[in-house]
């Protein structure tokens, strides 16, 4: 007699782990987690830019309060605009600089300021969210996880460096910051945005497999362009764009007549202070840096024509070259804002290129 088909057994269901869908997964994690980090540099380029205007515009030292949490609120009322213009009259800026400047005036370099300091707590509360996400859900591995913490105590180290580059503006005598200090805001920005590229671009699986052929050379890249953005921090801080406003030579002479490079002492502020020097610094960093671009491109072309390094490198040298193009009509103009601007802004694009270059690089394999 046949046993009912009801009668059998059930078989045991084992239920096997997709390994494709958990690739899937961790792919859609990796993919966001790259698009909040490119947010986030976004947001940073956009912050550079407006730190120009407001250090273009004289509205740096508007404030003179650090407050990280009330201080994201404006003013609200009549009585709360004249305590913050009473706080700025109190400052030497405005006694030596703005003496008699209008409340309509105030308002103009108030809201430049505020705007600055509200996109950087806006940048922190986005870096913050997306790494509290990553953390909780352990999308990235352990390791990972602490340098993007890592990164992100640079991020608030920058916000206080910011702080104290504004407080030196407001001590007597001043009526801007100090250089070095300006210099130590930019360079660390750059830090920052820099070490979030790369992050982002070591979550994007490249186009084509690489040859490796240049990474030293990318490196010293990488470390020339940093150094010609400090110096060109130092140009900004202490205003030397607005002397000497001739090219190629400055006021008919590799040297300015009647300028000496190293007039003061001690020797090193005049690498901060001497605005002939500070200027001159620039410029050559600008050749070198220039022409030290165009021949890793060529010899990447010749090494490896058609490769992605060589295109990046080739991309490099044709920005630097507009770059300079850029920086000469800024000087000859004498800093208009918007050519102040596009000189900024286009130093970080370049600095972002040479970090993919450099990532690129050093990811690939022979």
């Amino acid at each position: 007699m046949k046993r009912d088909i009801c009668d059998r057994k059930p078989r045991p269901v084992t239920i096997a782990l997709d390994r494709p869908v958990i690739e899937t997964s961790q792919s859609a994690g990796r993919a966001a987690v790259r698009r909040w980090l490119w947010t986030v540099a976004a947001l940073v380029f956009v912050m550079v830019v407006v730190g120009g205007a407001t250090r273009l515009t004289g509205s740096g030292l508007s404030i003179t309060e650090w407050r990280p949490v009330t201080g994201a609120l404006p003013p609200l009322s009549d009585a709360a605009w004249l305590s913050e213009f009473e706080k700025y009259r109190l400052s030497p800026q405005y006694q030596l600089l703005n003496a008699g400047m209008s409340l309509g005036d105030f308002k103009f370099i108030y809201w430049w300021e505020w705007g600055h300091r509200q996109l950087g707590r806006f940048i922190g509360l986005v870096y913050l969210g997306g790494f509290l996400i990553v953390a909780a859900l352990r999308i990235l591995p352990w390791r990972q996880s602490v340098i993007l913490f890592g990164m992100g105590l640079l991020l608030a180290l920058q916000g206080a460096i910011g702080w104290i580059m504004v407080a030196s503006g407001l001590q007597p005598g001043m009526v801007a910051v100090a250089p070095v200090k300006l210099t130590l805001h930019l360079t660390f920005a750059g830090l920052f945005f820099a070490s979030v590229v790369a992050f982002a671009t070591t979550l994007t699986p490249p186009r084509r497999t690489e040859a490796g052929q240049g990474r030293s050379a990318a490196w010293l890249l990488l470390a020339l362009t940093f150094a010609q953005i400090a110096l060109g921090g130092l140009v900004a801080g202490s205003k030397a764009g607005f002397t000497f406003n001739t090219w190629p030579l400055m006021d008919g002479a590799l040297i300015p007549s009647g300028a000496t490079l190293f007039a003061q002492t001690p020797f090193w502020e005049n690498f901060v202070d001497n605005v002939a020097l500070v200027q001159f610094n620039h410029r050559v960093g600008a050749y070198l840096l220039l022409a030290f671009a165009i021949w890793h491109a060529l010899s990447l072309r010749r090494a490896a024509l058609g490769s992605g390094g060589a295109k990046r490198a080739t991309a490099l040298a044709g920005m630097m070259l507009a770059q300079g193009a850029l920086g000469v009509v800024t000087l000859v103009l004498v800093v208009p804002l918007w050519a102040g601007l596009a000189h900024q802004a286009l130093a970080f694009a370049i600095l972002a290129m040479a970090v993919v270059h450099v990532t690129r690089l050093t990811g690939s394999r022979e």
